[in-house]
């Protein structure tokens, strides 16, 4: 599985996994197009989180000082009871950035234009290397020993050295070279929705702020500019797949979850009408043997989504571009080689990526009144002086970090 010369790559999908891929094979010479289904960039999303390898692989690839510039400046979580009384609080310093919030966030849109950015300084050096066409994804490929074929919606056929695809959660690239969604995804007992809305004028300036009930917990979080933020809600429920595509049902799901829940339960089913960024799936894990499949690589989401619980997605995003991007630049001339490595060495990032905190939505969302009253008194108690520096240790433990393997470079024949 060797070329002549250097592999064109195609990437379906421009969020953080794809655009972050194109960004590095560019700065490495390598062409690549990139296609996404979205007339145009996404802005907003929630809030992500940068730590241990991801920061690393940021401050790599330099783009540490366009994050600074969008960071979203948060204090911490704070608990709430109906009436937003605050009966706990984990704050980023007291847990040196390692707890809930991290020390570096922010908005997954606002990260997509600090790659978008990048790659254009770096296009700009290497004219027709890349290309970033929106509103066209593919609708078929052909593996061959030497290429890929692609069909696309709009633009004409044409064939690939490799395929990657960085899609998302419901990947039709995976689709099209691994097989149906159902094969990988697993349901993991419920649904999560987030959109932005006007920011109340009694929320506490730069904290998240949570409340769970029965069968949901929601909560507002700080958003760059402060006169908005995002309601963030995690709910129970059976897998339905009429829900997807569903924006009434969606809804009307958050309604009856959120009804007599107290605090700003209100305030988020008035907004979330008229909310523009209106997101709502399914909470799933996808599961694969290997993110490899000839000459097609799954990254990010496509390949390990753990779900928006584990708050890693981002962080394995950008991290699997990394080492994929580094692994082709080694051995352009033999992708079967730099694919091989790429599955090693994201693997563990996998596994680790998929851990939810607290052991999944029947610990993270109470069923009962009896569980939820039983949460917020065990939260109490648990973020209670005496007791803080015990969590602090259990969170410090929970995230060790991984080192970010080495790619090695093979050593030229004399």
């Amino acid at each position: 599985m060797s070329t002549t010369s250097a592999p064109h790559v195609l990437i379906s999908g421009a969020g953080i996994a794809g655009l972050a891929l194109a960004l590095q094979l560019t700065r490495s010479g390598i062409g690549s197009t990139v296609v996404e289904r979205a007339e145009a960039p996404r802005p907003g999303g929630q809030a992500v989180d940068l730590r241990g390898a991801s920061r690393e692989v940021a401050e790599r690839m330099g783009l540490m000082p366009g994050i600074d510039a969008r960071r979203v400046h948060e204090l911490g979580m704070s608990y709430v009871d109906g009436e937003g009384r605050v009966f706990g609080r984990m704050s980023m310093e007291d847990f040196d950035g390692e707890g809930a919030v991290a020390e570096i966030e922010i908005a997954r849109g606002d990260l997509a234009e600090v790659l978008l950015e990048a790659l254009d300084q770096a296009a700009a050096t290497a004219p027709g290397l890349v290309e970033v066409r929106y509103g066209d994804r593919i609708t078929a490929l052909e593996q061959h020993p030497d290429r890929v074929d692609v069909v696309f919606e709009h633009a004409a056929p044409a064939s690939f050295d490799l395929v990657v695809g960085a899609d998302g959660v419901h990947s039709a690239t995976r689709r099209l070279a691994f097989g149906p969604e159902e094969e990988y995804a697993h349901p993991l007992g419920g649904y999560a929705a987030f959109f932005t809305l006007p920011t109340p004028s009694d929320l506490e300036p730069g904290w998240f702020a949570l409340r769970f009930v029965p069968g949901i917990a929601f909560g507002l979080r700080p958003d760059r500019d402060p006169s908005t933020s995002k309601a963030i809600l995690t709910l129970r429920g059976a897998h339905d797949p009429a829900l997807r595509g569903d924006r009434v049902a969606q809804e009307a799901l958050v309604r009856r979850a959120l009804e007599g829940a107290g605090w700003h339960a209100d305030t988020i089913v008035a907004a979330m009408a008229e909310a523009s960024d209106f997101y709502f799936d399914e909470l799933v894990r996808i599961d694969l043997d290997a993110p490899v499949n000839g000459r097609v690589a799954l990254l990010g989401d496509a390949a390990s989504c753990g779900s928006p619980m584990t708050g890693m997605g981002t962080a394995t995003a950008l991290i699997g571009a990394y080492l994929l991007a580094e692994h082709v630049a080694a051995r352009p001339g033999d992708l079967e080689a730099a694919l091989t490595r790429y599955a090693v060495d994201i693997a563990p990032f996998v596994e680790a990526g998929k851990k939810i905190p607290g052991g999944g939505i029947d610990r993270m969302v109470p069923a009962t009144p009896f569980a939820a009253a039983m949460a917020r008194a065990t939260t109490r108690v648990m973020l209670s002086k005496p007791l803080l520096p015990l969590v602090r240790r259990m969170f410090a433990a929970g995230n060790a970090e991984l080192a970010l393997p080495a790619v090695e470079r093979p050593v030229p024949v004399a």
